[in-house]
């Protein structure tokens, strides 16, 4: 009996098993089954050698007469390569065949070997040839008129393949696994599976590898994309239902409490966002189940303070929170807008505290220790309500009095277990979880990476909040226009504000990791990415000679850093020429002009999220986006595109496509490869939206899917890999 869990070694053979495992790391037939067809290729009919067209794809019947190996030099290329010249016969006529990169094509077509080729005619020398075909060996030494009335398949499977693992060996063991395997258990349930008009899953699986046309091949791909979205909004159906079932502390708002003292402070009015998911926070607050929400919103739309206000509600309710950052600046700069937002409401035991009031504290690695004691006393005695820090909140050593709250902030940066760990400090009763971001997710993301969380999305921005205009700076056609942002930034800090310059690395690193920052365009760039200490000193004794100038980056003592920021804050500095360790949360109003060295070296979002650093007051904002990439480079075309919208679920979505989703599993959550074969989270939103209700209407009548054991073990299957670890923590 061959199951999907059968090792491969005991079907395909050793030599084969050896090679597929050292090419793709397939173990079971399931795994081979699962490495689909890219696309068909249409063979056509066989083709007499006397019809052959120039231009025509062709497929014939023909026997090596001949075949060497020629060394050459491509153009361009350093170092010389093979070309493979064949000659073949019909009996009657000659064609070459040749093939690039493949010497070993003269030990597997020896003369005499009679093979079917497929490829396109062209001219070579004013001889005709198929170059570069796809070649399946039928025969050796025998005679091409045995295989006269041979029916071959006309649309051929191409797969993924690598030097040593050929499409055609794939083929070739995926007709043995299919030849001897038994029907698989189909994991959507009958009743789904005909209300989508889907094939049967056992007939998918052979259609997709051997289909009999196109028809079938797409009818078979619709299938199984659906099981891929099925199988995941089971799981996280799963856990919605998981999440609604645990018990946590319900925090229910206090007449007269901090967080109505606070909205009563406030000096600005709250947008309508603000209010709706402030009330929308605080009625799940006050459940008895644990809230488990994500707040996505553009850039400078407030979230902060919408976290803020729920996390009072759980203090007036007499619990802790914790705000979760990923760095030390991040940490400090939330400190500090919290610290002033609340005033005398932070202040408890201190003199001009309010009564009543609770105490913000501060949590880092890079703490003294007599300073690290005092918090963590401050922590575990319950006098602390609001926790701030980063990864250093998570050690052993940090014990809460009463975790009711925890805020993760910019949650794509935290592993999962690192989220983890900070809600177990909670003990046996669960926290509320909230997590934010401000890079905007696509609705058909959000439904997949994230869809064990309620989604909130504020939009709006404050009232009075300055626009931003971008502008690409090509520096090699256009040299004078960075010249001329110097002067600009030299302008605006003599009308008073301040300026960001960004640079993708600090400076002083080992040659192998000046490629870090991320190039879209193939081949490395032509040399290292700028950097903040040289791009400082040259800026220093040039064009902003005469300036405050200061550096920032994350190799800066703690200290250091935030004293930095806080002068910076103040007015005291004029440019900061900084690392992306300013990207998010760092607000400072009176920033009017950003300039990103190198900024093809970035993301979509991260340009994004490094141009909401300015315009976050009532002073216009300049983002000067410096390059030196061809005009018709890709990167130059996504420079463009962050420059001409501020829209940032618009950006998201051109994000998404420009890194080619890389795994909705993996790079949003745990960062390892792609579970997901052929759904696309762009692309399939219908199917997505569609399984997403499937599987909640499967869940809701058998929520342990006893009746459904197939379901039951592609659901096992999926939480034991490595894609999906954040399914279990999340």
């Amino acid at each position: 009996m061959v199951s999907l869990d059968t090792k491969l070694g005991g079907v395909v053979g050793k030599a084969s098993t050896t090679a597929l495992r050292s090419a793709f790391e397939f173990e079971t037939v399931g795994d081979l089954l699962a490495h689909y067809p890219r696309r068909l290729e249409d063979r056509g009919q066989l083709t007499n050698f006397a019809n052959l067209q120039v231009g025509e794809h062709v497929t014939v019947i023909a026997k090596v007469v001949s075949v060497k190996n020629i060394q050459y030099t491509p153009k361009g290329a350093r170092r010389p390569t093979f070309r493979s010249e064949v000659t073949i016969t019909d009996g009657e006529r000659e064609l070459q065949a040749t093939f690039f990169r493949q010497p070993w094509r003269k030990g597997s077509l020896a003369p005499g070997t009679i093979a079917l080729f497929s490829g396109k005619v062209t001219v070579f020398n004013r001889r005709r040839q198929l170059q570069h075909p796809t070649c399946d060996i039928l025969g050796h030494g025998t005679d091409i008129d045995e295989f006269a009335d041979l029916e071959t398949p006309r649309w051929i499977p191409i797969y993924a393949a690598t030097a040593k693992v050929t499409s055609q060996a794939l083929t070739d063991a995926v007709k043995q696994v299919l030849a001897v395997l038994d029907d698989p258990a189909d994991p959507v349930p009958d009743e789904v599976r005909r209300s989508h008009d889907l094939m049967p899953y056992a007939e998918a699986l052979s259609k997709v590898h051997q289909p009999a046309d196109p028809k079938e091949w797409h009818d078979a791909r619709r299938r199984l994309r659906f099981d891929e979205a099925f199988v995941l909004q089971t799981v996280l159906a799963q856990r919605r239902r998981l999440m609604m079932s645990l018990p946590a502390t319900p925090r229910q708002p206090r007449q007269g409490g901090l967080l109505q003292r606070f909205d009563s402070s406030l000096p600005f009015i709250l947008t309508d966002g603000q209010r709706r998911i402030g009330a929308e926070l605080s009625a799940e607050l006050e459940r008895s189940h644990p809230m488990h929400r994500l707040l996505q919103g553009e850039v400078g739309s407030g979230k902060t303070v919408v976290a803020l206000r729920a996390m009072l509600q759980v203090i007036d309710a007499g619990g802790q929170t914790a705000l979760l950052a990923p760095t030390e600046v991040l940490a400090a700069q939330h400190h500090r807008s919290i610290e002033a937002m609340l005033g005398p409401l932070a202040s408890a035991g201190m003199l001009g505290g309010a009564d009543d009031a609770t105490r913000v504290v501060l949590l880092t690695g890079s703490m003294s220790a007599a300073k690290r004691r005092q918090v963590m006393l401050d922590i575990a005695s319950g006098v602390a309500g609001i926790v701030i820090g980063t990864h250093a909140i998570l050690e052993e050593k940090v014990q809460f009095a009463e975790l009711g709250l925890v805020v993760v902030d910019e949650q794509h940066r935290f592993g999962v277990e690192q989220r983890a760990a900070l809600t177990d400090k909670a003990g046996f009763t669960p926290p509320h979880v909230l997590v934010m971001t401000a890079t905007p997710i696509p609705r058909t993301v959000a439904m997949t990476a994230f869809g064990d969380l309620d989604v909130s999305t504020l939009r709006e921005l404050p009232a009075g909040r300055a626009r931003v205009q971008s502008t690409v700076v090509p520096t090699a056609e256009r040299p004078q226009w960075l010249e001329r942002g110097w002067e600009r930034v030299r302008e605006e800090v003599a009308n008073g504000h301040q300026a960001y310059v960004v640079c993708p690395r600090i400076g002083g690193e080992p040659e192998s990791a000046m490629q870090e920052a991320p190039a879209d365009d193939a081949g490395p760039p032509s040399r290292p990415p700028l950097a903040v200490a040289d791009v400082a000193a040259q800026l220093a004794a040039g064009p902003l000679a005469g300036l405050r100038l200061f550096m920032l980056h994350g190799r800066l003592p703690g200290d250091e850093k935030d004293d930095i920021m806080q002068r910076f804050a103040a007015g005291e500095i004029d440019v900061l020429v900084a690392t992306t360790v300013i990207e998010v949360g760092v607000d400072v109003a009176n920033v009017s002009v950003m300039v990103v060295m190198d900024a093809d070296r970035y993301g979509v979002s991260q340009l994004h999220q490094l141009r909401g650093r300015i315009g976050r007051g009532s002073v216009p904002g300049v983002c000067l986006l410096v390059t030196d990439a061809p005009a018709d480079s890709e990167a130059r075309e996504r420079l463009e595109a962050v420059a001409a919208t501020t829209d940032g679920f618009e950006l998201a979505r051109l994000d998404l496509e420009n890194r080619r989703e890389g795994d909705v599993l993996g790079a949003m959550q745990s960062g390892r490869r792609s579970s997901l074969k052929l759904l696309s989270v762009l692309r399939d939103e219908d199917v997505i939206s569609d399984a997403r209700a499937a599987a909640e209407s499967v869940i809701q009548a058998d929520p342990a899917l006893d009746r459904h054991p197939a379901l039951r073990a592609a659901l096992a299957s999926l939480l034991a890999s490595e894609q999906a670890g954040y399914l279990e923590k999340s």
